[in-house]
């Protein structure tokens, strides 16, 4: 669980490095943002995921990156040292978000 959070703060800090519409404080700012978006995600998630299903069979999967976006804003709101500009940066910063997590997870 720690090696997982550790992956996720890092893709966190990286993409909000890459992502000119992405304010974060420092480092541990992306350990607590990794730990709020997993809670987030640990709670309310899988009711997302099972509330969208059919549109996650029609997009073939895809629509797990719009819940991603979603779950990301209100970590967004939640958080004051975390800032996401605008909702297609939310959308671009979700995507990557998984992506290098997934990167890092397939590496390490």
């Amino acid at each position: 669980m720690i090696y997982n959070l550790l992956i996720l703060s890092v893709a966190i800090f990286l993409v909000s490095y890459l992502l000119p519409g992405i304010r974060i404080k420092d480092v541990w700012t992306a350990v607590i943002v990794a730990l709020v978006y997993s809670t987030i995600n640990f709670f309310t998630g899988w009711l997302l995921a099972l509330l969208t299903f059919p549109l996650m069979i029609v997009t073939f999967g895809l629509f797990k990156f719009v819940i991603n976006a979603f779950l990301l804003w209100i970590t967004d709101k939640l958080m004051e040292d975390f800032e996401i500009n605008s909702i297609g940066t939310t959308l671009v910063a979700a995507c990557l978000i998984t992506l290098v997590d997934s990167l890092l997870h397939w590496i390490f």
